[in-house]
């Protein structure tokens, strides 16, 4: 594991399928970058029966997605909880925001009064055909969200989840023609992100292409490194200073 020299506010985008989710879990163990995602921060303001959670169970229930402001007030909540809003701070952005009016809704009210905006953005580019059938191969796990692919992570006993041996199900959604479908809403909704990013902040916006998890991980990983640096952490601090206290006396016996 690896820290950073300086503070990256980092916001992964990618298409369903891309692997953006195999990718933050890397990020996040790589350099010790904590992170937090939109989904997660919900589901919990639901069960703890906040405002914020009454509020967005009451619109959910009636089938409606949640409007633009109530999402920026469920990140920016969590956000200050943890004192992020800071610039020496580093963090990942798991799921939000997904829309330009969400973007700028979450700069102006929240990261840009702190001094704390994003400052790396990265666009994930996989062909829609590994998508696809990275897709049309994939079992998931309902209540532990599990997710498997019969290609390359299969489960260990065919159709059942290896924890607990409950049966794993596909998604609805998980069609092949209905995913394609996705693709495209999801371009459609991501361009005006992507082109606000572009233009609100020189050199935030990144993206890297590739068919396979791994290759993708290699490129974004040097790309961190050049753009915010790296360091040992303690433990390997401490390492290096006790190699150099020994080399240091031997010389001095010497």
């Amino acid at each position: 594991m690896t820290r950073l020299s300086r503070p990256a506010r980092v916001l992964l985008l990618g298409p369903p399928g891309s692997g953006k989710g195999t990718q933050t879990e890397r990020l996040l163990k790589r350099f010790a970058i904590p992170g937090i995602s939109s989904g997660d921060i919900l589901r919990r303001n639901i069960k703890d029966g906040t405002d914020i959670g009454l509020a967005a169970s009451s619109i959910i229930s009636q089938g409606k997605l949640l409007p633009d402001n109530l999402m920026t007030k469920v990140v920016a909540s969590e956000l200050h909880r943890r004192r992020w809003l800071s610039p020496s701070t580093s963090w990942l952005l798991d799921g939000f925001p997904r829309t330009q009016t969400q973007a700028n809704m979450l700069d102006e009210k929240e990261l840009e009064p702190a001094n704390a905006g994003l400052n790396f953005v990265v666009e994930l580019r996989v062909p829609e055909d590994v998508m696809v059938e990275r897709i049309a191969n994939r079992l998931v796990h309902v209540p532990s969200g599990r997710v498997y692919n019969l290609t390359y992570n299969p489960p260990k006993v065919p159709g059942r989840d290896d924890i607990t041996g409950e049966p794993l199900t596909r998604r609805p959604d998980d069609d092949p023609q209905v995913f394609r479908k996705r693709i495209k809403e999801y371009r459609a909704s991501t361009e005006p992100l992507l082109e606000y990013y572009s233009k609100t902040t020189t050199n935030v916006l990144w993206s890297v292409a590739g068919e396979t998890s791994d290759a993708i991980f290699e490129r974004l990983e040097t790309e961190v490194v050049r753009r915010f640096g790296e360091k040992a952490d303690d433990d390997d601090a401490g390492v290096v200073a006790a190699a150099d206290a020994r080399s240091e006396a031997a010389g001095a016996a010497n």
